[in-house]
């Protein structure tokens, strides 16, 4: 956002904008100050805004002891893990049980902020895919940022839970207005001599090769259950997910396996995938990591224990699931 002149936004943007503030103030427990520093606008701006959220009605303040504790779970969180920033979403309500899909919306909304807390001038962003990163991608408002690159991370997929693949690259990219570089390929290729071939083509090698140089990137991480998109989408079995677990994994990256401690295990269908790999993903200077649910935690510790997250967003549960362990 341009510290003098703001852009002009649909009313609906301009809605979730003020939520994601909101959320940042009365969720997170943040101080106008530290908001304005993330936001990259002025204290005033943010007043302002805090202001009209209310005006408006998209916040309804109300005392409630238990949103206090949020600030305080992103801080521990990121001094135990020695991460750069957390962020807690916080349910609406400690009795009202959310379903998952709830918790997840809440959650992608807080992200949406976190992404454009994170993302510079400049950078080149890697976006992975899947229902996590398609809901960050609709939560986001349009929010334009100089010179940035954003890339595909997966190729061209396609599921039942969630539209292709690069649907969420171009979303992101829309919302920053940035310059986007999709991966025109398949993920998942029918035959290992195939996808050599493919990788050994001078436009899917260049496409590749700008995976390796990523200042940032988004994702999440999936569990190694029977129910992972990884198999919903078709791309693994349910025998050879077996496999995978009784050779050490407990968490997918990017449609790639991961041990306990964050590293990638080279087991099928990983000589098929057209994909970022483990060691790409971990070179990005800022890895924002973006979780829903405690059936995720070990995937998560992971990440965090593979150098795999510098910035971390997770839903209420989840974070004190973390800190117990």
């Amino acid at each position: 956002m341009n510290k003098t002149t703001a852009p002009q936004r649909s009313s609906g943007e301009k809605e979730a904008l003020l939520s994601n503030v909101a959320l940042l103030y009365y969720g997170e427990g943040l101080t106008q100050g530290e908001i304005a520093k993330r936001m990259k606008v002025s204290r005033a701006t943010i007043v302002n805004m805090l202001r009209e959220s209310r005006e408006l009605g998209v916040v309804e303040i109300r005392v409630d002891g238990h949103f206090l504790t949020g600030s305080n779970l992103a801080r521990e969180l990121r001094e135990k893990f020695s991460l750069e920033d957390v962020y807690v979403a916080q349910p609406a309500s400690e009795t009202v049980r959310m379903s998952r899909a709830q918790s997840l919306e809440q959650l992608a909304r807080v992200a949406a902020m976190a992404v454009l807390d994170v993302v510079e001038p400049g950078d080149r962003l890697g976006v992975a895919w899947g229902e996590t990163i398609m809901a960050v991608a609709d939560a986001m408002p349009r929010n334009a940022v100089p010179d940035v690159e954003v890339c595909q991370l997966i190729g061209s997929m396609i599921s039942e839970r969630v539209p292709a693949s690069e649907n969420c690259t171009i979303q992101i990219a829309n919302k920053l207005g940035a310059q986007c570089f999709t991966l025109h390929v398949p993920g998942l290729i029918s035959s290992v001599e195939l996808a050599r071939q493919l990788c050994a083509e001078p436009t899917i090698q260049m496409q590749m090769e700008r995976l390796k140089s990523l200042d940032m990137a988004i994702y999440s991480v999936g569990n190694v259950t029977s129910q992972t998109h990884l198999v919903a989408a078709g791309m693994t079995s349910e025998e050879a997910l077996a496999d995978a677990v009784a050779a050490g994994a407990v968490g997918i990256l990017c449609c790639r396996y991961l041990s306990a401690d964050g590293a990638q295990i080279d087991l099928p269908p990983q000589d098929r995938l057209i994909a970022a790999d483990v060691a790409d993903l971990k070179s990005a200077r800022k890895k924002l990591l973006v979780v829903c649910g405690t059936d995720r935690a070990d995937a998560t510790l992971a990440c965090i224990h593979g150098g795999l997250a510098t910035h971390l967003v997770v839903d209420k549960p989840l974070a004190l699931a973390l800190l117990d362990v």
